[in-house]
């Protein structure tokens, strides 16, 4: 069994520096302060195992409320660890989403600490506002992402404001949010 408690503590210092200290996200700060945020460590060791996984944490969801559990964090320490994989298991992981019925319920959001976005270099920095510790699925209540969206100012300029401010980053800066990059 996996000792979840450093992967856990990794994943939420990662949040804290990364995701709320450079605001990557800014609908994270109210759920991770509020304590809603689950954080699974998988197990997994194959794709159905992990499809297997993902299905018990949509349900989870579906038996909870949204202040006991705004969102999860399924992550990933010791499978999938390779970003193509990662990338085409994103394929079988919206399949399951449609095929139980949770489109328009639940959305997945992917992070990989070799995240690469299409028609970007490995090294582009831009890359950076996906990367984290461990691959990780996050999975998001659509409802809650509606209503956060609705009531931000210019929501499709997030993407390019993160942008901006990863580009921002020192060298020492780059090195201490994220050290995986120069291991």
């Amino acid at each position: 069994m996996t000792d979840s408690d450093p992967v856990i503590a990794h994943v939420e210092r990662w949040l804290q520096d990364v995701v709320v200290g450079l605001n990557l996200c800014p609908f994270a700060r109210k759920p991770l302060r509020a304590g809603q945020i689950r954080f699974v460590v998988s197990e997994a060791n194959s794709n159905e195992v992990l499809l297997e996984e993902l299905l018990d944490e949509f349900q989870v969801l579906d038996r909870t409320s949204e202040e006991e559990v705004e969102t999860t964090l399924l992550i990933l320490p010791t499978y999938l660890r390779d970003f193509h994989d990662y990338n085409f298991f994103l394929d079988e992981a919206e399949w399951l989403l449609k095929r139980q019925g949770y489109e328009g319920i639940y959305q997945i959001a992917s992070f990989h600490p070799h995240y690469q976005f299409a028609d970007t270099r490995p090294d582009d920095e831009e890359n950076l506002t996906n990367r984290s510790p461990y691959p990780i699925l996050h999975l998001l209540r659509e409802a809650s992402l509606e209503r956060g969206l609705k009531n931000y100012p210019d929501p499709e300029s997030i993407p390019h404001n993160n942008i901006l401010r990863v580009e921002a980053l020192t060298e020492a800066e780059k090195r201490a949010l994220f050290p995986c990059l120069f291991s």
